[in-house]
């Protein structure tokens, strides 16, 4: 844990830089499961299982949801496995879907890796990122998730291009080994070099209470709270995924569309780092309530305006949103149920968040197909929002009453 003292960034990262190190690499190296960068080989990965891409997307859609269910089962042993121990499992076990995927000659065994990659990356990396931020800072907790969030969008960032040069030299089997071998010397020197810390509670202790800690789908504030901490992974998802729709209808440039992802991503740094200085300044709840502000506007701006002035307003909206909504999630769920349990609620929010981003372009297909414009999806998405935002106030007001900091 941290002390008492609030601490600049700067401050932050002297202090404590092993472990916001160890926590932002973790979230950087979650991005090898993430859709963006396994879509960058979607076609070479196509080409070398010989098959079509709707099969390859009903491939996908199955192991993530399989992904999403065991999250919920490997994400909360972080409460009382070593977090050392517990990241170089993942890592090896990453590292083995890596090399099942770009090696096996067997159908079967690639999908088996390429489903490891999606457990391990976008699933108990980022979780285990983000519970290790959450969990061991108090006071500046805020800051903490700020810069560990930072994590994702870095990658979003630097990978694409990278890849890109890359890839005029090398195979995509070499480009994913030589991602993967620097990541394995950066995670060595953590493991070997950082002071880590404990587990909250030992795993005799979760035997004996098990049945004594908290039971979020049990809660009804963990109900009411879910719909706003993924209102915007899952219409983010569906603007992703139906882009080209999306441009059409709002008669916008499919090369405004691409910049402005950039500018989505670079959004989400002032997002992050103002918003984990203000949760710390002005407390989780206070920000809770505003942060999604940016998105709504920007949702209705792009469906009223539309045009390449309203791809870039939404996407600049999301961006500011989404870098503040991971900290602030976060914190939320630590005041709620606190850090000793940090690990199972939160590995319950990261298999949610799985399951409707999953969902949500399967929904929204149905829906383009019916005719529906895009203009209409985005007011119905902020429609969604809003009753999302609406939903979580009574766990919010709960969490401003909470001692728990």
């Amino acid at each position: 844990m941290d002390s008492d003292i609030r601490l600049s960034y700067a401050g932050l990262l002297k202090n404590h830089f092993g472990l916001i190190a160890a926590a932002y690499l973790a979230v950087f190296t979650g991005n090898l499961g993430q859709s963006f960068f396994i879509g960058l080989f979607r076609t070479d990965i196509s080409e070398y299982l010989n098959i079509s891409a709707g099969e390859f997307g009903s491939i996908y859609a199955v192991i993530t949801m399989i992904s999403g269910f065991l999250v919920m089962h490997f994400g909360p042993k972080i409460d009382w496995i070593a977090p050392r121990r517990y990241v170089l499992s993942v890592l090896i076990v990453l590292t083995i879907g890596v090399l099942m995927l770009t090696l096996s000659p067997w159908w079967g065994l690639c999908v088996f890796g390429l489903g490891l990659q999606r457990l391990c990356g976008q699933g108990l990396m980022t979780h285990f990122g983000s519970t290790l931020a959450g969990r061991e800072f108090s006071t500046n907790r805020g800051k903490a998730l700020g810069l560990v969030t930072l994590g994702m969008p870095t990658g979003e960032i630097i990978l694409p291009p990278i890849i890109a040069l890359m890839a005029v030299s090398f195979s995509w089997q070499q480009v994913w080994w030589s991602i993967l071998a620097v990541l394995i010397g950066l995670w060595a020197l953590l493991i070997l070099f950082v002071d880590w810390p404990p587990a909250p509670r030992q795993k005799n202790e979760h035997k004996q209470h098990k049945d004594a800690g908290p039971s979020p789908t049990r809660d009804l504030r963990f109900w009411l709270l879910l719909p706003m901490l993924m209102v915007l992974p899952i219409t983010l998802t569906g603007i992703f995924i139906y882009q080209a729709q999306m441009t059409k209808d709002l008669l916008a440039s499919p090369t405004t569309y691409a910049l402005a992802l950039t500018g989505l991503g670079i959004a989400r740094f002032p997002g992050a780092l103002l918003g984990g200085r203000w949760i710390d300044e002005y407390g989780a709840t206070t920000l809770a309530k505003l942060y999604l502000i940016p998105f709504a506007l920007a949702l209705l701006i792009a469906a009223t305006v539309g045009g390449d002035m309203g791809i870039w307003i939404l996407m600049l909206g999301a961006g500011t949103a989404l870098g503040m909504s991971s900290p602030i999630g976060d914190t939320l769920l630590v005041r709620l149920w606190g850090r000793d349990h940090l690990g199972q609620v939160r590995s319950l929010k990261s298999a949610f968040l799985v399951f409707s981003t999953g969902i949500a372009p399967a929904f929204l297909g149905f829906m383009i197909d019916a005719g529906v414009t895009f203009q209409s999806i985005l007011l119905g998405m902020l429609t969604f929002l809003i009753m999302a935002w609406i939903l979580a106030q009574g766990p919010i007001k709960e969490a401003h009453q909470s001692s728990e900091i």
